[in-house]
């Protein structure tokens, strides 16, 4: 069995349809998982790797990054940015600014203005923008995750953006993990990068044992060694 955790927002559909085609006799758990707390399951050994959004506490991890999403800002349907195609940071100047307890997204300055209260989780700062009292930046994925009908999103394109990696505890790099990280690379079934890399101490003894058998010379009829070619036998 293979536990495989992941963060809100993130669909891993792609990656556990080629694992169940690779590897049937495996069977792969899913494991949905706050963003917050995927790093402690993962070192509790509730999953053998997981999806998170960075940053995370790197501490006896082992992080491979895989893509970034743009930033958009939610807000109700009849708000002013809502015409926009696009909406930067100083458009939101005004604009109370709901930051979740639960947010992933690295901000050196955050925009717009603090807004009344810190909400819990993203959740439910998307249910305060729907009541009309504050509007939310997030990861779009997360945005599609909490899509309602009397809300919409804009991109930002100057808002830092949500990376998501794939992480799990480095002393626990099994073969199956090995497996997936092929998945998630793209490596095809047949490649042998998808397996753990042999230790020093067994690579001299792979080597020799890949070495060419030197060829012996042939043999007469006799059981003597024939002569080189061009070369006369001394007569007796």
């Amino acid at each position: 069995m293979f536990r495989l955790a992941y963060v809100p927002g993130v669909t891993p559909a792609k990656w556990v349809n080629v694992w169940t085609e690779r590897t049937p006799d495996v069977p792969i758990i899913l494991v949905a998982v706050p963003a917050a707390e995927v790093v402690g399951l993962l070192r509790n050994g509730g999953a053998n790797a997981g999806f998170a959004r960075l940053p995370v506490d790197r501490d006896g991890l082992s992080v491979i990054p895989l893509y970034l999403e743009t930033t958009v800002v939610m807000v109700p349907k009849d708000h002013a940015v809502a015409a926009a195609d696009e909406v930067f940071i100083a458009d939101l100047v005004d604009d109370e600014v709901f930051h979740p307890l639960d947010d992933t997204i690295e901000w050196t300055v955050r925009p717009g203005l603090p807004a009344f209260t810190r909400p819990a989780t993203t959740a439910d700062a998307v249910e305060l923008v729907a009541a009309g009292t504050g509007i939310l930046l997030v990861p779009e994925s997360l945005a599609r995750l909490h899509r309602r009908r009397d809300l919409t999103y804009r991109p930002v394109p100057d808002a830092p953006q949500s990376q998501v990696a794939l992480t799990w505890p480095t002393d626990a790099t099994t073969d199956l993990v090995e497996d997936f990280i092929g998945i998630i690379r793209g490596r095809t079934v047949n490649s042998s990068r998808g397996r753990i890399p042999a230790s020093p101490a067994e690579k001299p003894a792979q080597r020799q044992a890949q070495k060419p058998a030197q060829k012996k010379p042939a043999q007469n009829g006799s059981g003597r060694r024939a002569a080189p070619a061009g070369r006369k036998k001394k007569g007796r």
